[in-house]
């Protein structure tokens, strides 16, 4: 027994000996999930017409898991495969969008994913002008 703890003490040890010594060094990144500001409950947005999205980017962390963003369209609490927006800053804090061509509903949001994803409250597609 007493062999069998030793060498186990002995390769504990040169492991954390190991280990400390060419740990590389990691770099603190923080997830950033700004709250949607528009659209607000109960917006409409006709089909078809450009309409605003905004986030609040105050006080973002230094270093961003991912910066880049994508704005989905989601519909009765099911996330869609409608991508409205994609490729920008998650630091913008605002894009235009398109209205797609979907059912007229008011059980619509929108998702802002940049680190994680992050609703609207719901609003109406309404039919086009």
């Amino acid at each position: 027994m007493k062999f069998t703890t030793s060498i186990f003490n002995a390769a504990m040890t040169a492991s954390i000996v190991f280990t400390s010594t060419y740990a590389l060094p990691v770099s603190t990144r923080d997830v950033f999930v700004p709250p949607v500001l528009t659209p607000a409950e109960g917006a409409v947005w006709p089909i078809g017409s450009t309409q605003t999205v905004t986030w609040d980017v105050t006080n973002p962390p230094k270093q961003i898991t991912n910066p880049v963003g994508r704005i989905l369209l989601r519909q009765g609490g099911l996330t869609t495969n409608i991508t409205l927006a994609s490729g920008f800053d998650i630091l913008l804090g605002t894009i235009d969008v398109t209205v797609p061509d979907v059912t007229p509903d008011s059980d619509y949001a929108i998702v802002l994913f940049g680190d994680s994803g992050n609703f609207s409250p719901d609003f109406i597609i309404s039919p086009p002008n």
